[in-house]
């Protein structure tokens, strides 16, 4: 901000009528001319009249004005209101719309807080101080993935907010390589066309490309034709790998060139820089993501190839510099840096595997993303409000979209202003949750990572004693604004990631009050449907449908499981780190949860033979085993499970084979293979044999890696 001149105020709506008109002449200013007029009529009940003319100002009026200045960067707008009429002046982008945006925040008292959530003052008189000033953005693109950018248009342009199918053509956004080079049409007659490891190609939805491939070359470029045909001005587009990781090309030549520079993002990069070269009027991004995040030693990608690198991989209790995890990706971010000024940073800051999931990373925002300014990114992708009803998703978007515009923003005061704007009465308790959950978090030393699960912390952040603390605050909190039904809501909506963490936690408890969780449940499924929290996680799973599945899964049964005081042990020993659970964790009565990380055991790219001593021969009734199905985890269910008894332990008689079929359903799934006898059997041994698929297969993002199996509950009736 710079140039503050104090002289008279310009007067736009005096006694609820405005002396002046909104004037403009660029379409994107007729935008920014009706969100002015929108506000202004809001606050005070006066019309300025919109004319789409370039008249001569006069006092009162509000003129938007397109410039050329190159003290204006893109997006960014200068705010002169000395001469007695008001001037917005941008040069590329929404400035104008921004401009607006700053006006109605910085001197009319207006705020946006989440979808259709805002406040607007009252006022007869709307006067602005004589100021000049010029604000340009520390990001050109700057996006939170926030559910109300879509649902509220007015919400997206306060946040100030690109959106990928404004810049990339044809909606071609990260994870492109299947839509430009489609499995299903070239898979089976061109698996040269595809990734060699292994011994073997492996096409198919998922597969990486070929690099080397003269072809894949030819046709890319085909169909960039016709996609930059098909979107005349349009001169973005994503050209980067599918999803997944370890599933790059090693044919000879691919790894020859990644030999050479020393990683796989080499024959990534000499590839795009071919199209850069046969493009030079178009930009090019691709992923520096999993496999690819770091960069080559040698060749630097042409200055129209954008690098959009991906920080999936860090935890986030501390800012990056103050972790290994942190600081292997800052190496890769410094040298990306120094080889290319065009690149882009996608960062996580949300709980995927639970939205809902307390992930209080509010005070490593700032820090983080000053890094990304210092090492001259341009664009940022920062992910953290997929739903609503995650933890406190409007705060966590409101201090990014403000600290994406200005990574020097007091965050401290930003924070303040959105709670008491937000929260009204109760902001004080919000405030002293949030303190004190940062600090247990920080003074626990457990990592935070996107893929915890509530249960990870029971013994730090979310201990019971402060489970117990921050709860009381959440009463004290709802009780201040039980009069008023918006507060309220905002209040209880942003309890359900507590109560969702309390409900995971006690799903790991030998010992449960089933009365007490069973009002939980209810609970939370009330306010969960009434706020509209629309999904748990990345996969879509529905709070409906974990509530149903926590009933019916986590609730103590009637029947003991003759298993419970069993000799079980298996014929290929368990992997670290699952060794350490060991084989009690089959008989335990604790069901997983939808994190692979607690209650579960698993193998990779293994059959296993699961024998269960039950001490003496038994009658058995039924038998039933768990299985996990979370292909984002590279974790499929088997393709059989056989169940076999024996008296002895070494003759066996097979009761039952079941096939499994695959399922590609992206959600989290937990899967019972279960075999009932109608009249019962006596054994002392009852043997599982799981017969794993070993390998992800074409349709997955791990194809031809080993894939794992997961099992936590053997149950014998």
């Amino acid at each position: 901000m710079v140039g503050l001149t104090a002289q008279a105020q310009t007067m736009l709506v005096k006694n609820h009528k405005a002396p002046g008109r909104i004037l403009y002449t660029d379409t994107l200013d007729r935008q920014a001319a009706e969100l002015l007029q929108d506000f202004t009529q809001r606050i005070s009940g006066a019309t300025m009249p919109i004319v789409a003319i370039d008249a001569k100002p006069k006092k009162g009026d509000v003129v938007f004005r397109r410039t050329r200045n190159e003290a204006i960067k893109e997006d960014g707008f200068k705010l002169d209101s000395r001469p007695g009429y008001l001037t917005i002046e941008s040069n590329k982008g929404k400035g104008s719309v921004y401009g607006v945006v700053t006006l109605l925040e910085k001197y009319l008292g207006c705020n946006y807080w989440g979808e259709n959530e805002y406040t607007v003052p009252t006022r007869s008189t709307i006067e602005i101080p004589a100021e000049c000033f010029v604000e340009n953005p520390t990001f050109t693109f700057r996006s939170n993935g926030s559910y109300a950018t879509s649902s509220d248009p007015i919400y997206r342009m306060w946040a100030r907010h690109e959106d990928p199918s404004e810049v990339f053509a044809g909606g071609y956004w990260v994870h492109t390589f299947n839509r430009l080079l489609p499995a299903s049409k070239y898979g089976a007659a061109h698996p040269e066309y595809y990734a060699w490891f292994d011994g073997k190609r492996h096409p198919g939805q998922a597969g990486q490309w070929c690099l080397s491939n003269e072809d894949v070359f030819k046709i890319v470029c085909q169909e960039l034709d016709s996609i930059f045909k098909a979107n005349p001005g349009m001169d973005m587009i994503s050209v980067s790998q599918n999803d997944g990781n370890y599933t790059n090309c090693k044919c000879p030549e691919c790894a020859r060139i990644d030999s050479i520079e020393g990683a796989p993002s080499g024959s990534l990069i000499h590839f795009l820089n071919r199209l850069a070269d046969r493009y030079p009027d178009k930009q090019f991004s691709t992923l520096a993501y999993l496999y690819t995040m770091n960069p080559p030693k040698h060749v630097k990608p042409r200055p129209n190839v954008n690098i959009m690198l991906c920080n999936i991989d860090c935890y986030r209790e501390v800012p990056m510099q103050d972790n290994a995890s942190g600081q292997a990706y800052l190496k890769a971010l410094d040298g990306w840096s120094k080889m290319s000024e065009n690149f882009f940073l996608w960062d996580y800051g949300i709980n995927c595997d639970g939205f809902a999931t307390p992930f209080p990373n509010f005070h490593i925002m700032q820090p983080n993303i000053q890094t990304f300014r210092d090492h001259n990114a341009k664009m940022l992708f920062n992910c953290n409000g997929n739903v609503r009803g995650g933890d406190m998703t409007e705060l966590r978007c409101y201090l990014v979209n403000k600290l994406m515009w200005n990574a020097d923003a007091d965050v401290d005061s930003l924070t303040n202003t959105f709670l008491n704007g937000y929260y009204g009465a109760a902001a004080p308790y919000i405030d002293q949750y949030l303190k004190l959950l940062q600090g247990a978090l920080l003074g626990s030393r457990i990592p935070l990572w996107i893929y915890d699960s509530p249960a990870t912390h029971k013994d730090g952040m979310l201990n019971p004693i402060l489970r117990r603390t921050y709860n009381q605050l959440f009463d004290k909190a709802e009780e201040s604004v039980k009069g008023d039904s918006a507060l309220l809501a905002r209040v209880q909506r942003s309890r359900l990631s507590l109560q969702y963490s309390e409900l995971e936690i006690e799903r790991t408890m030998p010992d449960k009050d089933v009365t007490r969780l069973k009002n939980m449940l209810d609970t939370f499924e009330t306010r969960a449907a009434r706020y509209g929290l629309a999904h748990i996680n990345e996969r879509s799973n529905s709070p409906k449908e974990y509530v149903d599945l926590y009933r019916s899964r986590y609730l103590p049964r009637g029947e003991k499981n003759l298993a419970e005081a069993a000799d079980i042990t298996f014929s290929t020993p368990l992997p670290a780190p699952y060794d350490k659970i060991g084989a009690q964790s089959l008989s335990d009565g604790l069901f997983g949860g939808m994190s692979y990380k607690d209650s579960w055991i698993g193998w990779e790219g293994k059959d296993v033979d699961i024998t269960v001593d039950l001490g003496h021969p038994t009658e058995i009734k039924s038998i039933d085993t768990d299985f996990l199905h979370q292909i984002g985890a590279w974790i499929l269910q088997p393709k059989s499970v056989t169940y076999s008894l024996s008296d002895d332990g070494v003759n066996w008689k097979e009761t039952a084979k079941h096939e499994l079929t695959d399922d590609h359903d992206g959600k989290v799934k937990f899967v019972n293979v279960v075999e009932k006898f109608t009249t019962p059997r006596k054994a002392r041994y009852v043997k599982v044999a799981v017969e794993g698929m070993k390998q992800c297969p074409g349709w997955h993002y791990g194809v031809g890696n080993p894939c794992w199996f997961f099992l936590d509950e053997i149950t014998i009736l």
